[in-house]
Formats: C-alpha cells, sequence, structure tokens
C-alpha cells in the first residue's frame, strides 16, 4: 500500500474533513480520525505522491557538536560497553555491540551499520517529500531513530517497514515497533494499512 505527502494530506482533509474509516473521499482515501492518518485505496490518490528520492538530499553522518565526532561514531561510542577511540578521539576504533535486531555480538565496529529505523526512503514516502533539506539533515541524524546494528540485518531491511521486515531477536520486536511509532508520531510521518495492521498485531503480542 503506498504513502501520502503531508502537502497531500492537507489538501485532502481540506477538500474531505468530514472523511472517517468507513467510506473513501473523492480523491480515494479517507482520514482515519483514531489515528489521524489519512490512507490511500485507490486511484487518483496513488498518483497524487511526489516519487523522486534521492539520499544525497539528506546528509548524513554530521559533526553537530563540532567535538569531531561525527553522528555514526556517537551512535558507535552510546551503544558500545568498552569503546575505544583514535588517537585524535574522533574515530571509534573498538567496543563491544550486542545487536538489538539479531542478538550477534560484535568487536570491530566495520561489522556494524547505522541504521535508521524509520529508514530515509520510508520517512519520503510517507510525508517528508516536503521538507526542506535542513529538516532532511535533522531526521537523517536524530540519534532517538538510530541504531548500530550488524551491517548484513540492516541491509536486509533496506527501506522496508514492519510489514515486509522486523527483526529476527523475537523479544527486541516489541520495542522496535514502539519506536518507529515514536518516530513517525513525531515527525507526523504517515502510517499505510498493511504497516499499521502489522504494528497491531506486534503490539497486541506484547501485552501478552
Amino acid at each position: 500500500m503506498k504513502k501520502i505527502s503531508l502537502s497531500v494530506v492537507a489538501l485532502l482533509v481540506t477538500i474531505n474533513a468530514n472523511a472517517h474509516p468507513g467510506g473513501l473521499d473523492a480523491k480515494g482515501g479517507h482520514m482515519d480520525t483514531s489515528t489521524g492518518v489519512y490512507h490511500c485505496h485507490r486511484e487518483p490518490c496513488f498518483s497524487l505522491m511526489v516519487k523522486q528520492y534521492d539520499r544525497k538530499n539528506w546528509p548524513h553522518w554530521i559533526d553537530a557538536d563540532r567535538d569531531c565526532q561525527n553522528t555514526r561514531n556517537e551512535i558507535l561510542l552510546r551503544d558500545a560497553e568498552n569503546a575505544g577511540l583514535s588517537a585524535k578521539g574522533c574515530k571509534v576504533t573498538y567496543g563491544v555491540w550486542r545487536c538489538p535486531y539479531t542478538g550477534l555480538v560484535f568487536t570491530n565496529p566495520r561489522d556494524l551499520d547505522i541504521d535508521h529505523i524509520v529508514p530515509l526512503k520510508e520517512a519520503f514516502r510517507s510525508g517528508a517529500s516536503v521538507w526542506s533539506k535542513e529538516q532532511k539533515r535533522s531526521f537523517a541524524n536524530d540519534f532517538e531513530n538510530l541504531l548500530a546494528v550488524e551491517n548484513s540485518a540492516n541491509r536486509k531491511k533496506g527501506d522496508k517497514d514492519p510489514a515486509n521486515w522486523m527483526p529476527s531477536k523475537w523479544d527486541y520486536q516489541c520495542d522496535y515497533v514502539k519506536q518507529w511509532k515514536y518516530i513517525k508520531q513525531k515527525y507526523q510521518l504517515t502510517m499505510d494499512d498493511e504497516e499499521a495492521k502489522s504494528i497491531s498485531v506486534i503490539e497486541q503480542r506484547c501485552l501478552n
């Protein structure tokens, strides 16, 4: 199921302020009043999406506090036990990391990627296509949306949402969807039907 940008959401809400979960408006979607999320179900809703995504428009990794450690190294430090730095103190050279997605332990930072919990392309599809480059930079370097993880797990995940990918470590899935929802809400990003349903299934399991 495709997502719709915030600019289109605003337009459709204006056109059909009384849309509700039970029916579709003239654009082929509806507003779920319980979540505040606009859902596309048929054309022309899907065609209203902006489809051009360029990773170069999401600058990372940056050194926001100018301490010579960029975002990648800041996250490696945050997520490690007994981490060590290079002579200049800018680069993490060793440590102990347990990947939250797989549970495997690593000691070489080269075996790790810094994952965006909500991927950049997923954010783009969910409303961030209309953001400025400064907003994209901020999102791409937001510590709350970043984790040091096994590089192969990160690459298998790609830009998938919880409907198409979940951490293999069973007991981390509850934390994963909780943080996914938090980031989506923090940045007012939309969720499609399949994504929301998959998250709801995990949440129900986590309550038991």
